[in-house]
């Protein structure tokens, strides 16, 4: 089982805590992790592109020009895809992207994506997150204290409406809680800050 140290929200060790192998120390199934985040990815889009076919344009409807003898292509009417104001050849219509990944897979995405921060170091432990008001300057502080400069995931056990708010306004940090922590965002991070309660949380619902 892997060791980690625990913050507090000023930067100073505080104590250990001990990761489940289970959960933070799996081998990385890449496979996975793709398939969750293209699911994610394509959940994303509107679909609701749409362009209109031959058939579905105005006009048209009389042929432009005898058949023969006039030394041009043959044609019929005026709406066919080469001329201007003709419909599209395939046009796209509104479709849904969305593709099911099956959940043994999902949770594999996501111990794989852990794991992967685990062993890149790149999850800080914190033995609580907690505000006594919504000041951004006291998330700068403390992601500055943790060496979170860049791209940061703030992940608490439970929606912290504080911890939301004050982080709204920096640039490149995210916020979230277990029940709605997603691979894509632990993927998309350079840092992983999780509650030591959050830890714990993540690892009762992914515990095999």
């Amino acid at each position: 089982m892997a060791n980690v140290k625990v913050y507090n929200m000023q930067g100073a060790a505080v104590g250990e805590m001990t990761l489940s192998d289970d959960v933070f120390g799996v081998e990385a199934h890449v496979p996975a992790m793709h398939a969750v985040v293209r699911a994610y990815m394509n959940a994303q889009r509107q679909g609701t592109q749409s362009a209109l076919t031959r058939t579905e344009v105005r006009g048209g409807g009389r042929k432009i020009y005898r058949q023969k003898g006039t030394g041009n292509a043959r044609h019929h009417g005026r709406r066919a895809p080469q001329f201007t104001h003709g419909g599209v050849v395939f046009a796209p219509k509104p479709r849904d992207y969305r593709i099911s990944v099956p959940k043994k897979v999902r949770r594999l995405a996501m111990k794989s994506a852990l794991s992967c921060k685990v062993s890149d170091a790149e999850l800080v432990v914190v033995d609580k997150i907690e505000l006594a008001e919504a000041k951004t300057k006291n998330v700068v502080s403390m992601l500055k204290a943790l060496g979170a400069d860049k791209k940061a995931l703030i992940v608490t056990a439970d929606a912290d409406p504080m911890v939301v708010r004050a982080s709204n306004n920096i640039s490149g940090v995210k916020t979230t809680f277990v029940g709605s922590l997603n691979v894509v965002d632990i993927l998309n991070c350079d840092k992983m800050i999780v509650s030591q309660d959050a830890v714990k949380r993540v690892e009762e619902v992914y515990a095999e």
